[in-house]
């Protein structure tokens, strides 16, 4: 984006979310309950950057006539496409990066964003996949046992050690999140967006992973080893917190609340085609947590309704990237729609690469996807002078 904005002359602005950063309606009370919560949805969050561009038009010397591109990466990747097609007259076109806007309903089936995660693992080492399938049953058998739990937490150094049931859950759960996490960070260099990491962390991890048939407490001191790099890459961490997957604050809880009301994202694992233990989609059960912890219900087709789920062939100028690494381009849009809905493949990258600064590292598919983008962005911004 900063290379890019140089090279078309123009202004970046970042506007900041509503409910995320300091954009607080309400101050403090912004998440007391769920009547103060009401407005943090993704259409006012629209509305709010349609205002924000009226404004800067009126305010900025020399912007009065400029075109406006939409530009986001994951949930700012959707909000750029649904921009374009909710704001044709507001933003002239769209790049949407690494945008899931298919991930709803059953659009997709709920396996697949697991399944990309999974195969991460198993090109990047052998038995790196199979191990952590297998890790699964053999944490169940170790914390059957008070014995059990106590040596899970000491060869964890998790910072709180294992009681209950409910504690190894969690356990797993971080796990799960872990290994996702990596899939979404698999970038070709050092970088530290959830965590720091080294290039090709997923390569990296499986360098301990490549026995999947040790014995249990062989292979989760292995898995520990493959965490521990994720988590403590820079040394620096004295245990681990099972509470924590990534140091940046990214608005877990604002996006909570979103994913408990409109953006319901079905997701399942079945532990044959992904490494994962097998859980189904269960709509019931995630209702009655959102209606435990914000007092609302999901409404999981409001998002078909609003934005138009695949029927979405009437708009145009909009760019969807996607990375073959990324487990978000499961519900992203990859093929193109039409001639100005455009797909474009990153296969060596991973979550929104083509967003991200220039590097040295860069592989030449990510190179050749900004090339690409660019060219259609300035078609667009062409096309809107031309017609001013």
């Amino acid at each position: 984006m900063w290379d890019v904005a140089q090279e078309l002359n123009a202004m970046l602005v970042f506007a900041e979310h509503r409910y995320y950063g300091e954009s607080l309606p309400f101050g403090n009370e912004s998440f007391s309950d769920s009547k103060h919560l009401n407005y943090l949805t993704s259409e006012q969050a629209l509305a709010d950057f349609a205002v924000l561009i009226e404004y800067l038009k009126t305010t900025t010397t020399g912007a009065r006539h400029s075109p406006v591109i939409a530009i986001g990466g994951s949930y700012g990747g959707m909000l750029a496409a649904w921009f374009r097609m909710k704001y044709p007259h507001v933003v002239v076109g769209a790049l949407a990066a690494s945008a899931p806007i298919w991930q709803f309903g059953d659009l997709i089936p709920c396996g697949t964003y697991f399944s990309i995660v999974t195969n991460d693992f198993k090109r990047s080492g052998t038995g790196c996949s199979e191990s952590i399938r297998n890790s699964w049953s053999a944490i169940n058998r170790l914390s059957s046992t008070d014995a059990g739990l106590k040596w899970l937490s000491s060869t964890f150094h998790l910072c709180s050690p294992l009681k209950n049931p409910q504690d190894v859950a969690v356990l797993k759960n971080w796990l799960s999140d872990t290994w996702i996490n990596l899939a979404m960070v698999d970038y070709p260099y050092e970088a530290d967006f959830l965590q720091p990491l080294p290039a090709w962390p997923i390569q990296e991890v499986c360098k301990f992973l490549k026995d999947p048939s040790l014995s249990d407490k062989l292979l989760l001191q292995n898995i520990f080893q493959a965490v521990n790099l994720y988590y403590n890459y820079s040394g620096e961490a004295s245990c681990l917190d099972t509470s924590e997957t990534a140091t940046k604050n990214l608005g877990q809880l604002g996006w909570y609340y979103q994913a408990c009301t409109e953006m319901v994202m079905p997701m399942c694992t079945d532990g044959v085609n992904d490494m994962f233990e097998p859980q189904k989609w269960d709509f019931d059960a995630f209702s009655e947590e959102c209606y435990r912890l914000w007092g609302v219900r999901p409404r999981p087709s409001w998002i078909l309704s609003m934005y138009g789920g695949k029927n979405i062939s009437s708009h145009s100028n909009i760019v969807f990237s996607n990375g073959g690494l990324d487990p978000w381009s499961a519900g992203g849009v990859t093929q193109n729609i039409t001639d100005s809905l455009v797909a474009v493949m990153i296969p060596d990258g991973a979550h929104h690469l083509d967003l991200r600064s220039r590097n040295p590292l860069d592989p030449k598919s990510v190179q050749q996807a900004r090339a690409l983008e660019v060219c259609y962005m300035k078609q667009w911004i062409a096309k809107a002078r031309h017609s001013h």
